[in-house]
Protein backbone atom coordinates (compact mmCIF):
# COMPACT_ATOMS: atom_id res chain seq x y z
CA UNK A 1 0.00 0.00 0.00
CA UNK A 2 2.81 2.45 0.90
CA UNK A 3 4.56 1.73 -2.40
CA UNK A 4 1.32 2.34 -4.31
CA UNK A 5 0.67 5.64 -2.53
CA UNK A 6 4.24 6.77 -3.17
CA UNK A 7 3.97 5.82 -6.84
CA UNK A 8 0.78 7.80 -7.40
CA UNK A 9 2.12 10.77 -5.43
CA UNK A 10 5.23 11.08 -7.58
CA UNK A 11 3.18 10.53 -10.72
CA UNK A 12 0.92 13.40 -9.59
CA UNK A 13 4.00 15.62 -9.11
CA UNK A 14 5.20 14.81 -12.63
CA UNK A 15 1.80 15.66 -14.10
CA UNK A 16 1.71 19.00 -12.24
CA UNK A 17 5.19 19.98 -13.44
CA UNK A 18 4.27 18.90 -16.99
CA UNK A 19 1.24 21.18 -17.09
CA UNK A 20 3.26 24.08 -15.67
CA UNK A 21 5.92 23.74 -18.38
CA UNK A 22 3.54 22.85 -21.22
CA UNK A 23 2.43 26.39 -22.24
CA UNK A 24 6.04 27.58 -22.46
CA UNK A 25 7.00 24.59 -24.61
CA UNK A 26 4.04 25.14 -26.93
CA UNK A 27 5.01 28.79 -27.38
CA UNK A 28 8.61 27.76 -28.05
CA UNK A 29 7.46 25.29 -30.68
CA UNK A 30 5.15 27.80 -32.35
CA UNK A 31 7.88 30.40 -32.79
CA UNK A 32 10.77 27.89 -33.00
CA UNK A 33 12.55 29.56 -30.08
CA UNK A 34 15.60 28.01 -28.47
CA UNK A 35 13.38 27.56 -25.42
CA UNK A 36 11.73 24.53 -27.05
CA UNK A 37 15.13 22.76 -27.11
CA UNK A 38 16.05 23.64 -23.52
CA UNK A 39 12.83 22.95 -21.60
CA UNK A 40 12.70 19.20 -22.39
CA UNK A 41 16.10 18.74 -20.73
CA UNK A 42 14.81 20.08 -17.41
CA UNK A 43 11.57 18.13 -17.71
CA UNK A 44 13.49 14.90 -18.28
CA UNK A 45 15.77 15.61 -15.32
CA UNK A 46 12.72 15.97 -13.11
CA UNK A 47 11.17 12.82 -14.62
CA UNK A 48 14.35 10.85 -13.82
CA UNK A 49 14.17 12.14 -10.25
CA UNK A 50 10.50 11.14 -9.96
CA UNK A 51 11.15 7.67 -11.38
CA UNK A 52 14.18 7.13 -9.17
CA UNK A 53 16.41 6.78 -12.25
CA UNK A 54 19.99 7.66 -11.31
CA UNK A 55 22.02 8.64 -14.37
CA UNK A 56 25.81 8.34 -14.37
CA UNK A 57 27.54 10.01 -17.32
CA UNK A 58 30.91 8.93 -18.70
CA UNK A 59 32.35 11.37 -21.21
CA UNK A 60 30.19 13.99 -22.90
CA UNK A 61 28.50 14.78 -26.20
CA UNK A 62 30.94 16.21 -28.72
CA UNK A 63 30.76 20.00 -28.96
CA UNK A 64 31.43 20.04 -32.72
CA UNK A 65 28.53 20.10 -35.15
CA UNK A 66 26.75 18.60 -37.06
CA UNK A 67 26.45 15.78 -34.54
CA UNK A 68 24.52 12.53 -34.57
CA UNK A 69 24.49 10.23 -31.54
CA UNK A 70 24.12 6.52 -32.30
CA UNK A 71 22.98 4.56 -29.25
CA UNK A 72 21.81 1.11 -28.27
CA UNK A 73 18.16 0.97 -27.25
CA UNK A 74 16.66 -0.93 -24.33
CA UNK A 75 13.60 1.00 -23.18
CA UNK A 76 11.62 4.24 -23.38
CA UNK A 77 13.60 5.25 -20.28
CA UNK A 78 16.67 5.59 -22.53
CA UNK A 79 15.11 8.80 -23.83
CA UNK A 80 14.57 10.18 -20.33
CA UNK A 81 18.17 9.45 -19.36
CA UNK A 82 19.74 10.84 -22.54
CA UNK A 83 17.56 13.95 -22.65
CA UNK A 84 18.48 14.81 -19.06
CA UNK A 85 22.11 15.27 -20.19
CA UNK A 86 21.78 17.74 -23.06
CA UNK A 87 19.33 19.25 -25.54
CA UNK A 88 18.55 16.44 -27.99
CA UNK A 89 16.06 15.47 -30.65
CA UNK A 90 15.21 11.86 -31.46
CA UNK A 91 14.54 9.94 -34.63
CA UNK A 92 11.52 7.70 -34.07
CA UNK A 93 9.37 5.44 -36.19
CA UNK A 94 6.05 6.92 -37.25
CA UNK A 95 4.00 4.61 -34.99
CA UNK A 96 5.47 6.32 -31.92
CA UNK A 97 3.47 9.46 -32.74
CA UNK A 98 0.25 7.57 -31.96
CA UNK A 99 1.41 6.03 -28.67
CA UNK A 100 -0.35 7.18 -25.48
CA UNK A 101 1.70 9.54 -23.31
CA UNK A 102 5.03 9.07 -25.07
CA UNK A 103 3.69 9.97 -28.49
CA UNK A 104 2.59 13.34 -27.15
CA UNK A 105 5.89 13.86 -25.33
CA UNK A 106 7.81 12.99 -28.51
CA UNK A 107 5.85 15.61 -30.46
CA UNK A 108 6.48 18.21 -27.77
CA UNK A 109 10.21 17.49 -28.08
CA UNK A 110 9.85 17.88 -31.87
CA UNK A 111 11.08 14.38 -32.61
CA UNK A 112 11.58 13.38 -36.24
CA UNK A 113 9.11 10.65 -37.20
CA UNK A 114 10.14 8.42 -40.09
CA UNK A 115 8.43 5.73 -42.16
CA UNK A 116 11.24 3.27 -42.73
CA UNK A 117 9.17 1.01 -44.94
CA UNK A 118 8.29 3.80 -47.41
CA UNK A 119 11.30 4.25 -49.67
CA UNK A 120 9.75 7.21 -51.51
CA UNK A 121 9.67 9.32 -48.35
CA UNK A 122 13.15 8.36 -47.13
CA UNK A 123 14.86 11.23 -48.96
CA UNK A 124 12.60 13.91 -47.49
CA UNK A 125 12.94 12.45 -44.00
CA UNK A 126 16.73 12.29 -44.25
CA UNK A 127 16.80 15.87 -45.49
CA UNK A 128 14.69 17.02 -42.52
CA UNK A 129 17.11 15.29 -40.15
CA UNK A 130 20.09 16.80 -41.99
CA UNK A 131 18.65 20.31 -41.66
CA UNK A 132 18.09 19.83 -37.93
CA UNK A 133 21.70 18.68 -37.53
CA UNK A 134 23.00 21.58 -39.59
CA UNK A 135 21.03 23.94 -37.35
CA UNK A 136 23.10 22.72 -34.40
CA UNK A 137 20.69 20.23 -32.88
CA UNK A 138 21.98 16.94 -31.49
CA UNK A 139 20.10 14.20 -33.32
CA UNK A 140 19.84 10.79 -31.63
CA UNK A 141 19.51 7.62 -33.67
CA UNK A 142 18.82 4.12 -32.37
CA UNK A 143 20.39 2.17 -35.25
CA UNK A 144 19.30 -1.26 -33.98
CA UNK A 145 15.85 -0.29 -35.23
CA UNK A 146 14.17 -1.83 -32.19
CA UNK A 147 14.67 -2.40 -28.45
CA UNK A 148 16.87 -5.17 -27.04
CA UNK A 149 16.81 -7.00 -23.71
CA UNK A 150 19.52 -4.69 -22.37
CA UNK A 151 22.09 -7.48 -22.14
CA UNK A 152 23.47 -7.13 -25.66
CA UNK A 153 23.65 -4.99 -28.76
CA UNK A 154 21.59 -6.10 -31.73
CA UNK A 155 23.08 -5.73 -35.24
CA UNK A 156 22.77 -2.12 -36.35
CA UNK A 157 21.36 -1.04 -39.70
CA UNK A 158 23.84 0.96 -41.78
CA UNK A 159 21.00 2.35 -43.94
CA UNK A 160 19.82 4.46 -41.02
CA UNK A 161 23.01 6.56 -41.29
CA UNK A 162 21.80 7.98 -44.60
CA UNK A 163 20.88 11.23 -42.84
CA UNK A 164 24.57 11.80 -42.07
CA UNK A 165 25.36 11.72 -45.78
CA UNK A 166 22.47 14.10 -46.46
CA UNK A 167 23.86 16.56 -43.91
CA UNK A 168 27.30 16.77 -45.54
CA UNK A 169 26.43 19.61 -47.99
CA UNK A 170 25.21 21.64 -45.01
CA UNK A 171 28.28 20.91 -42.85
CA UNK A 172 30.63 23.92 -42.77
CA UNK A 173 33.77 21.76 -42.54
CA UNK A 174 32.55 18.98 -44.81
CA UNK A 175 32.27 16.47 -41.99
CA UNK A 176 29.40 15.07 -39.94
CA UNK A 177 30.30 13.58 -36.57
CA UNK A 178 28.68 10.32 -35.47
CA UNK A 179 29.31 9.64 -31.79
CA UNK A 180 28.67 6.15 -30.38
CA UNK A 181 26.72 6.00 -27.10
CA UNK A 182 26.19 3.01 -24.82
CA UNK A 183 23.30 2.89 -22.34
CA UNK A 184 23.77 0.24 -19.66
CA UNK A 185 21.33 -0.42 -16.82
CA UNK A 186 23.63 -1.49 -14.01
CA UNK A 187 21.96 -1.01 -10.63
CA UNK A 188 18.77 -1.93 -8.80
CA UNK A 189 18.19 -0.70 -5.23
CA UNK A 190 21.92 -0.09 -4.78
CA UNK A 191 22.89 -3.59 -5.93
CA UNK A 192 24.45 -4.60 -9.25
CA UNK A 193 21.74 -5.38 -11.80
CA UNK A 194 22.19 -8.73 -13.50
CA UNK A 195 20.27 -10.52 -16.22
CA UNK A 196 17.53 -11.48 -13.77
CA UNK A 197 16.49 -7.90 -12.93
CA UNK A 198 17.19 -6.26 -16.29
CA UNK A 199 13.72 -7.22 -17.67
CA UNK A 200 12.33 -4.73 -15.14
CA UNK A 201 13.61 -1.94 -17.35
CA UNK A 202 13.95 -3.58 -20.79
CA UNK A 203 10.93 -3.00 -23.00
CA UNK A 204 10.47 -5.50 -25.85
CA UNK A 205 7.81 -4.67 -28.37
CA UNK A 206 5.20 -7.11 -27.07
CA UNK A 207 5.02 -5.53 -23.59
CA UNK A 208 2.19 -3.04 -22.97
CA UNK A 209 3.43 0.48 -22.27
CA UNK A 210 1.40 1.58 -19.24
CA UNK A 211 2.02 -1.54 -17.07
CA UNK A 212 5.73 -1.30 -17.91
CA UNK A 213 5.75 2.37 -16.88
CA UNK A 214 4.06 1.56 -13.59
CA UNK A 215 6.52 -1.27 -12.97
CA UNK A 216 9.48 1.09 -13.27
CA UNK A 217 7.76 3.63 -11.03
CA UNK A 218 7.24 0.97 -8.37
CA UNK A 219 10.92 0.04 -8.55
CA UNK A 220 11.97 3.67 -7.89
CA UNK A 221 15.67 2.74 -7.67
CA UNK A 222 17.32 2.09 -11.02
CA UNK A 223 20.84 3.10 -12.06
CA UNK A 224 21.96 3.67 -15.63
CA UNK A 225 25.42 4.37 -17.02
CA UNK A 226 25.65 6.39 -20.23
CA UNK A 227 28.98 6.28 -22.04
CA UNK A 228 29.97 8.65 -24.85
CA UNK A 229 32.61 7.15 -27.14
CA UNK A 230 35.07 8.50 -29.68
CA UNK A 231 33.25 10.14 -32.62
CA UNK A 232 33.55 8.78 -36.13
CA UNK A 233 33.91 11.31 -38.92
CA UNK A 234 31.57 10.94 -41.89
CA UNK A 235 32.95 12.70 -44.96
CA UNK A 236 32.29 12.73 -48.67
CA UNK A 237 33.52 9.40 -49.92
CA UNK A 238 33.09 7.66 -46.57
CA UNK A 239 31.84 4.09 -46.81
CA UNK A 240 28.60 3.92 -44.88
CA UNK A 241 29.02 0.25 -43.96
CA UNK A 242 32.55 0.83 -42.69
CA UNK A 243 31.40 3.81 -40.60
CA UNK A 244 28.51 1.71 -39.29
CA UNK A 245 30.91 -1.11 -38.34
CA UNK A 246 33.15 1.29 -36.38
CA UNK A 247 30.18 2.74 -34.53
CA UNK A 248 28.79 -0.71 -33.75
CA UNK A 249 32.15 -1.96 -32.42
CA UNK A 250 32.51 1.05 -30.10
CA UNK A 251 28.96 0.75 -28.73
CA UNK A 252 29.48 -2.96 -28.15
CA UNK A 253 32.79 -2.35 -26.36
CA UNK A 254 31.38 0.32 -24.03
CA UNK A 255 28.21 -1.65 -23.29
CA UNK A 256 30.18 -4.79 -22.40
CA UNK A 257 32.52 -2.73 -20.23
CA UNK A 258 29.68 -1.40 -18.07
CA UNK A 259 27.60 -4.57 -17.94
CA UNK A 260 30.63 -6.64 -16.93
CA UNK A 261 31.95 -3.84 -14.67
CA UNK A 262 35.41 -3.91 -16.19
CA UNK A 263 37.35 -2.11 -18.90
CA UNK A 264 37.18 -3.64 -22.37
CA UNK A 265 39.94 -2.64 -24.77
Amino acid sequence: MIIKIRTYFFLFLLVVVTFIMLPFQLIGLKFDWKLRRVLPRYWHRFACLVLGLKVRVHGAPLRKRPLMLASNHTSWSDILALSSIDDMVFIAKMEVADWPIFGTLAKLQKSVFVRREEKRSTGNQANDIAERMADGEIVVLFPEGTTSDGNRLLPIKSSLFGAAAMALPLAPDGVVYIQPVAIAYTGYHGMPMGRYHRPIVSWPGDVTLVPHLMGIMRAMALEVDICFGEPVEYRAGSNRKQVSAKVEAEIRRMLASKLLDRQIE
